[in-house]
């Protein structure tokens, strides 16, 4: 079965085709960083104008780069939720007509359990139940994972992603959007002890809070402006990764689960893939993060997680599916 992915839920335009839920055959991601730097953040119009343009564009060219041609698609999946109202319309609603045309079955997929099925994708031989980490810029979710299709939200941020603390972080220094990927590179440079930043809400069972994080920073730089950057980076990231590992932790050992699954754009930090397995060992736990390329909003996922919902559920949405900013993932299956 060559399913067609189609991600759309931010500021990523992505499509790809995976045969069988496994294996890949194109995954084309159109970033759309430049487009909104100038901004310090997404622009929900320009990103939906944006995905207009390239996404039938990518399509054709996954589809030459897989060697497929149209009536060979089986079927497609697309993201419906979470995520911002206008670039999702633009994804589903293009899907619909693509699978409309071509006499084919459409499926609906939500954004956070796409990111969990990297971990189906990378590694296969390695089922639940585990623990899902699920960390990026719009979301921050420790969820329980007993069996494919089911999914338990254990806690959370109650403010800020903890990607999104990391991008406020970075233009609070002059570092611009996205931050993640620069923080990273300048902390390896400094010392994550050199500034006594909080870590909200830690003893506070698995809940997180990143906001309060900000704002010490800000405080920091009022009365401290000669704190070398790389200092001031690798503390902050620190701060952030004490707190997801801890929580993961604690999440896993209370709910005596094997292993944690890390996902989501923050799961590419070098200083998460350090700390969380380091932490994680001598509780006999095991930490698994897929490849970089799986980490970041991607179509691969999209599509092994349609593929499972149409084989093992039965679902065609052609003409029901509605795209849902909102889409919770407790419940979803």
């Amino acid at each position: 079965m060559n399913v067609l992915g189609i991600e759309t839920s931010c500021d990523e335009t992505a499509v790809a085709l995976v045969e069988d839920g496994q294996k890949v055959l194109a995954s084309l991601v159109y970033s759309q960083t430049d487009l909104h730097a100038k901004y310090g953040g997404v622009v929900p119009e320009a990103a939906s104008r944006d995905h207009l343009r390239k996404l039938p564009l990518l399509v054709k060219e996954a589809l030459a780069e897989a060697g497929l041609r149209w009536a060979d698609l089986d079927l497609v999946g697309v993201t419906q939720g979470p995520g911002l109202i206008g670039p999702l319309l633009v994804g589903v609603s293009y899907a619909m007509g693509l699978a409309w045309a071509q006499g084919i079955p459409l499926v609906g997929v939500n954004h956070l359990a796409a990111h969990l099925f990297a971990h189906r994708l990378a590694y296969p031989d390695l089922p639940p139940p585990f623990l899902g980490l699920i960390v990026s810029g719009g979301h921050t979710l420790l969820v329980l994972v007993p069996r494919w299709g089911e999914y338990r939200v254990l806690g959370g941020t109650r403010d800020d992603a903890a990607g999104e603390a990391l991008d406020k972080f970075g233009r609070l220094v002059g570092l611009g959007y996205p931050a993640g990927p620069k923080i990273d590179e300048l902390a390896r440079q400094g010392n994550p002890q050199a500034v006594p930043f909080p870590r909200p809400m830690m003893e506070a069972g698995l809940e997180m809070s990143f906001a309060g994080l900000k704002t010490a920073a800000v405080y920091w730089l009022r009365d401290h402006s000669g704190t070398p950057l790389p200092d001031l980076c690798a503390s902050y990231l620190e701060a952030v990764v004490e707190i997801l590992a801890e929580k993961a932790i604690r999440a896993a050992r209370r709910f005596q689960l094997p292993g944690i699954v890390v996902v989501g754009g923050v799961a590419a930090n070098s200083r998460l893939r350090e700390v969380l397995p380091e932490r994680a060992r001598p509780r006999n736990l095991e930490v698994h993060f897929p490849p970089a390329e799986l980490c970041t909003d991607n179509a691969a996922v999209t599509a092994c997680c349609a593929f499972f919902r149409h084989k093992e559920r039965a679902k065609d949405e052609l003409l029901t599916l509605v795209a849902d900013p909102n889409l919770a993932l407790d419940g979803w299956s």
